[in-house]
């Protein structure tokens, strides 16, 4: 009996890492104060007839706080990726000199970090979501096992316990990019 609670124990703590480690990457992508090539990450460009990641056709670095240098492999690719960089939506405007392509990231002004505020808050919740169905889904699991009401009401607050865990990590993460993206 012990080793199916456990196991549904060890499969809703991997899920709720799995959101996490989501949330992370969400995060990774909403710009703060300074530029970071994470936020040309979900950058998709036309390569050969095929949707690939930015990372994969070209070098991306930051040469200083306010500038991205991206440098493709094959000069080529240049257009496409300025293509890729407009379609992403992002809010930057590439400039292309021949053998690479800068993108100045502009100050961002108070509405503006408002808004990445909020929307990081947004992913935060999402996050939480993530990790609340991962306790329905566990708590389902205890319930159909054949087991006494005692060792139900204990896997059940161990349960309870991992998820109060990671919404407390979650708001962690979030407070951190709070402060990220609010710092001048």
């Amino acid at each position: 009996m012990n080793e199916e609670i456990n196991f549904i124990l060890d499969t809703a703590k991997e899920n709720m890492d799995n959101a996490i480690v989501h949330l992370e990457k969400q995060l990774l992508s909403i710009r703060a104060g300074k530029a970071m090539p994470a936020m040309l990450s979900t950058v998709m460009v036309d390569y050969y007839g095929s949707q690939t990641p930015l990372s994969q056709v070209a070098n991306v670095s930051t040469p200083d706080a306010r500038t991205l240098s991206i440098s493709p492999w094959e000069k080529g690719m240049i257009t496409e990726i300025e293509k890729g960089i407009m379609y992403a939506n992002l809010g930057l405007n590439p400039m292309n000199n021949g053998e690479s392509i800068i993108i100045n990231v502009p100050a961002l002004t108070e509405e503006r970090r408002k808004e990445l505020v909020k929307q990081a808050k947004a992913e935060a919740e999402e996050a939480k979501i993530g990790v609340r169905n991962d306790r329905k889904v566990a708590m389902n699991d205890l319930k159909k096992l054949d087991i006494s009401e005692d060792l139900l009401k204990n896997a059940e607050a161990d349960v309870q316990t991992l998820t109060d865990k990671y919404i407390v990590k979650i708001d962690d993460h979030l407070v951190i990019k709070e402060k990220e993206i609010m710092k001048v």
